[in-house]
């Protein structure tokens, strides 16, 4: 009947309203450290009300690169905020070994300048409105790793809340739980574990 097939059209109009609400938001984020523009990408899920706790991803030697950002919107998936950091600054990447170990030297070398960067993507995903301040947590890979090791107390002294990489206690929401660990690799080890790797194979 007319009636029974009007149901059913609003029924799917309002399952598709429900569905676009409950999209992954992902945003392109420019933040500062001094005079250098850093380019990040926030995801969260905008269906989860309230602030969920948030977590810093620190890309790999490469440089914030779809890695990074795939990582993000997996945590963005779990009910966190995620927010793919910018070590390097003005978005900048490597294509060659040389040049990530170039790029990754220069804050392996200088831990005022890494530790500034760390802060203020810290500070830059605080100042999100979905991210719960006092739950803030970091992951990296490789060369994040170290990062989030060398900064680590950062987290500490902001007051955070979140659990830790160094106890590697789990996140617990209503979803599944996520550990957080840090890579114990010097600047040296992080260079061994990745100069065979390529930006291509670093996507699996």
């Amino acid at each position: 009947s007319v009636m029974k097939y009007s149901i059913i059209g609003l029924l799917l109009i309002f399952s598709g309203a429900n569905l676009a609400h409950a999209a992954i938001i992902e945003q392109d984020l420019d933040y500062k450290e001094g005079d250098t523009t850093l380019k990040g990408f926030i995801a969260y899920d905008d269906a989860q009300k309230g602030k969920r706790p948030g977590v810093l991803v620190v890309h790999e030697w490469w440089g914030h690169n779809d890695y990074a950002r795939e990582r993000a919107r997996q945590l963005a998936k779990l009910g966190y905020v995620a927010l793919a950091v910018d070590m390097y600054g003005d978005g900048k990447q490597a294509n060659h070994p040389d040049d990530a170990q170039k790029f990754s030297s220069e804050i392996a070398q200088n831990m005022a300048l890494g530790k500034a960067r760390f802060i203020a993507a810290m500070a830059a995903l605080k100042n999100i409105n979905a991210t719960d301040e006092d739950k803030i947590a970091a992951i990296g890979y490789c060369f994040g790793g170290a990062v989030y090791r060398w900064h680590a107390r950062a987290l500490i002294s902001m007051a955070s809340s979140a659990s830790t990489a160094a106890s590697a206690h789990p996140i617990q929401l209503n979803r599944a739980p996520l550990k957080l660990k840090y890579s114990s690799h010097t600047a040296a080890q992080t260079h061994s574990c990745l100069k065979n790797r390529s930006p291509a194979s670093s996507m699996r």
